[in-house]
């Protein structure tokens, strides 16, 4: 399965030197950014965004036909919310903070260092995300209908708690952002996570792991693979659970039960989208969706040690909260004759009256 370009609209590299062009789009690739558009000529710009929609400029400030100067202006007044990253050669402060008062996003010299250039463009790409998914979350609630109802077809409940739940899910689920399921067991947060999968359109494969109970080891062999070799009895290449579910969604149950060395290599991953196989040293780039889910109250858990708050941060960027049935009282009726009617015809029998 061919990976998925990211961000899903394409970032635009604008420089009128085409070694600049080239390195910068081997910078941003090596980060995991892929879907890219390159442009020496300035005054095509205009052309591209009218044409479809981007989700970030990376602009130089002097060029021949506009120079950077004059298009960033422009760019503002016809797209207010698209981030803009001026990157230069003219080390300026004059000009920087110009662009800053024109709306820049950030202004960053051609000389920077590779993690500095990527956390700008992640930082810019995540608040387009968030941007997006806003607006998303405001048109559901005032619509207060499900464009996919069919998706929580699984999930009895008649709870308007439940139903914002939904309205909330379907909102997010489209995201590549990490969504964070808590409640209690027997809430429902499996049939929530299979719901997140089944509207966000992705077209990997969905895979759930109970990570309860998992060594440090078991976790980075199960998540990470190996290869041949990586330790006695390893006498082949062995995919783990983020390559097999690349493009797809991967749910970790029981996250509130992680081991403190295991949280320390989640959070390196969500931090960079990066991980290793055991006994390799060559990363690979993350391509699944995660959804994590626990029973555990992680407030508490940061309190006494157990849990990192920096992890906890990274996981839920969307928090999904499930109610206990004692909450919802008016769903008991529906689960009842719900289980009346399987238990009458897995035995062949008449729902009780």
């Amino acid at each position: 399965m061919s990976s998925q370009p990211y961000p899903r609209r394409p970032v635009l590299l604008v420089d009128d030197e085409e070694s600049v062009l080239e390195s910068l789009s081997a910078l941003l690739r090596s980060g995991g950014i892929d879907n890219l558009i390159c442009l020496k000529d300035s005054g095509d710009v205009l052309d591209i965004l009218e044409s479809q929609e981007a989700s970030l400029v990376l602009l130089d400030l002097i060029m021949p036909n506009l120079t950077g100067e004059e298009l960033m202006p422009l760019i503002h007044l016809e797209y207010p919310d698209l981030p803009v990253v001026i990157i230069t050669g003219k080390n300026d402060l004059s000009s920087a903070v110009e662009c800053m008062k024109q709306g820049a996003f950030d202004f960053l010299v051609k000389a920077v260092e590779r993690n500095r250039l990527l956390t700008t463009v992640k930082s810019a790409l995540r608040i387009q995300d968030l941007r997006e998914e806003n607006i998303a979350l405001r048109r559901h609630f005032l619509a207060d209908t499900l464009e996919q109802a069919d998706a929580f077809s699984s999930i009895i409940t008649q709870n308007s708690r439940m139903k914002s739940i939904f309205l909330y899910v379907e909102s997010i689920a489209p995201s590549a952002n990490t969504v964070l399921i808590t409640g209690e067991t027997g809430v429902g947060k499996e049939l929530i996570a299979a719901a997140i999968h089944r509207v966000s359109g992705r077209g990997g494969r969905y895979l759930a792991v109970n990570i309860s109970g998992f060594d440090d080891t078991m976790f980075s062999d199960a998540l990470f693979g190996h290869v041949k070799g990586a330790f006695t009895g390893a006498s082949a290449s062995k995919k783990g659970l983020i390559d097999e579910a690349e493009g797809g969604t991967l749910v970790l149950d029981e996250i509130g039960d992680l081991k403190p060395q295991s949280q320390v290599k989640l959070l390196r991953l969500f931090e960079s989208a990066e991980y290793f196989p055991l006994g390799s040293s060559l990363p690979r780039r993350s391509q699944a969706r995660f959804v994590v889910a626990t029973n555990r109250n992680l407030d508490e858990a940061i309190e006494f040690g157990r849990f990192r708050k920096d992890l906890f941060y990274r996981l839920q960027v969307h928090h999904v909260h499930l109610p206990p049935l004692r909450e919802r009282p008016q769903d008991l009726p529906l689960l009842i004759n719900h289980f009346l009617e399987k238990a009458a015809r897995e035995s062949g029998l008449e729902t009780p009256a």
